[in-house]
């Protein structure tokens, strides 16, 4: 009887500190996010080493790219602040497990400078863009990230044009006071 008694005590326990860690678990990755989110405004990547683990995986699939480890996660963060200036990035809406996190966002920023291998003139045009970042977290790190992203609207705000099959073009007009005003 006193086995059984025992038993169930540890079953008890342990349930109560499952239950006890849940919401702890959810508010890390809720800061991780958060923490995450801040970083790409403010580019300061030295906090990448408490958030991400050193063989983290960064997933950029609008441009098929994957960043492997701090140094390379932390090259395509800088990438940004490299062509972009008054960089924002607000968090819409937080969506968290005890596996990770999904921050839905607006990024909005100015293109200062040449943005290498795509534009190669500073336009002086804002860019607002909507996006998802998934993360997925392991012992309170990052273990991936994942932007996913519409490139077409910052290219149609920087200037650019799409042609499409057929002959169709998509540019994007913008109001003559407001580009003059820039």
């Amino acid at each position: 009887m006193l086995r059984l008694s025992v038993l169930w005590l540890v079953l008890i326990l342990g349930c109560t500190r499952t239950q006890d860690a849940r919401p702890r678990v959810l508010a890390e990755n809720e800061i991780a996010i958060r923490s995450l989110m801040g970083l790409w405004e403010s580019g300061q990547v030295e906090e990448l080493i408490g958030l991400f683990w050193p063989d983290a995986v960064y997933d950029d699939f609008p441009n098929q790219m994957q960043y492997r480890g701090l140094e390379e996660i932390a090259g395509y963060v800088q990438h940004v602040h490299g062509w972009a200036t008054g960089v924002t990035m607000g968090v819409t809406d937080l969506h968290v497990s005890e596996a990770g996190a999904v921050a839905e966002w607006v990024f909005s920023a100015v293109q200062e400078r040449p943005i290498p291998g795509q534009v190669p003139v500073a336009t002086g045009r804002e860019v607002v863009l909507n996006g998802v970042t998934i993360i997925e977290m392991d012992g309170g790190r990052i273990r991936r990230a994942a932007d996913y992203i519409d490139v077409l609207p910052l290219i149609l705000q920087l200037g650019g044009r799409a042609e499409l099959p057929g002959g169709s073009v998509i540019t994007l007009e913008l109001d003559p006071v407001s580009s003059s005003e820039r």
